[in-house]
């Protein structure tokens, strides 16, 4: 466990329980939604006015996550508060939060289509309007790296850095999910595994036709300006 260096400042106390009890239940959209299987994935937030983030602890079931179980790290991945080691993905999360000030969630996930996207790092083509929409133009694939320090975080950072996608297939591994917060970045999960598969679907008929890019811009112009409430 990393050693506990820190403690979480008075003026954002509230914020961080409002977040542990954001992030436990946004975990349970995990398996809801077919995303994971027994304690693999996580889900993360960044805390707003302190270099802080809020996880789950790492190899807890499901049926496990409560407020009270989250763990609050600085964003070089070390423990601040909490009682069990954090995810192992935290340095990845840490990672993203470092380097994109714009992400307040992050997600990770082995949901199976994406995953088998990953598998082959293969792109997923933006051959609807549903991909337009939410991540902008075709899904990309991140580099290889092993889990153990902020490797992964550095694949995700120079992969989206480069494109509008909100979601990414990490090689050999499997997508890994940004918003503006951490409900949003469970939206984008839930999203990048309904259209790997359809796609997935579509190709079993033929060749899935690519849009024009000129009518992906537009999609995705409306879908992040204008719709919605």
């Amino acid at each position: 466990m990393s050693e506990k260096l820190t403690a979480v400042p008075d003026g954002v106390r509230d914020e961080v329980e409002r977040l542990k009890r954001e992030v436990a239940a946004l975990h349970a959209e995990l398996p809801r939604n077919n995303l994971v299987v027994w304690t693999a994935g996580n889900v993360s937030a960044r805390v707003p006015g302190a270099d802080l983030l809020v996880i789950k602890p790492s190899g807890v079931s499901y049926d496990d996550i409560t407020p009270e179980a989250m763990v609050v790290c600085d964003l070089e991945g070390t423990l601040v508060e909490g009682e069990r080691k954090p995810s192992s993905d935290t340095a990845a999360h840490a990672y993203v939060y470092r380097h994109m000030p714009e992400v307040g969630g992050v997600v990770h996930t082995h949901s199976d289509y994406a995953t088998a996207w990953a598998a082959r790092r293969e792109p997923i083509p933006c051959v609807l309007t549903m991909i337009a929409d939410e991540f902008g133009g075709d899904i990309p694939v991140g580099p290889f790296a092993l889990i153990g320090d902020d490797s992964i975080g550095r694949g995700i950072v120079e992969t989206l850095r480069s494109s509008r996608s909100r979601a990414v297939l990490m090689a050999n591994h499997g997508p890994f999910t940004i918003g503006s917060d951490a409900r949003d970045a469970v939206k984008a999960a839930v999203m990048v595994e309904d259209v790997a598969r359809t796609v997935h679907l579509a190709r079993q008929l033929g060749d899935a036709v690519p849009m024009d890019q000129h009518d992906i811009d537009r999609l995705f112009d409306r879908y992040q300006n204008v719709y919605g409430q």
